[in-house]
């Protein structure tokens, strides 16, 4: 019996772990990558470092995409794509 309890502290602390990080984290990889999958041409996107531009290409091959910016067309890999502006646009205004 007092192995048992003596393991106990370290099985309550990996089952908080997993509930506060490890499960949250594989949700929001889930949904990222399902979001790098629908992406569609004419989408206005924000990449992760910022950049705003439409998607004017897309390559299943080697999974990247092609997005218009006022500089130029840059290729990036889809999973360097951030949020799309209409999602961003259409959220409800929060007040502090």
């Amino acid at each position: 019996m007092e192995g048992i309890s003596g393991f106990l502290p370290f099985i309550a602390m990996f089952v908080v772990v997993y509930f506060f990080m490890i499960a949250p984290q594989m949700k929001r990889a889930k949904q990222e990558k399902k979001f790098a999958s629908e992406l569609k041409r004419g989408d206005k996107v924000i990449t992760k470092s910022g950049m705003h531009g439409k998607v004017v290409e897309l390559n299943d091959k080697d999974n990247s995409c092609v997005i218009e910016t006022l500089a130029g067309k840059i290729k990036f890999e889809r999973s360097a794509i951030s949020m799309e502006m209409s999602k961003k646009l259409n959220a409800p205004a929060t007040t502090k």
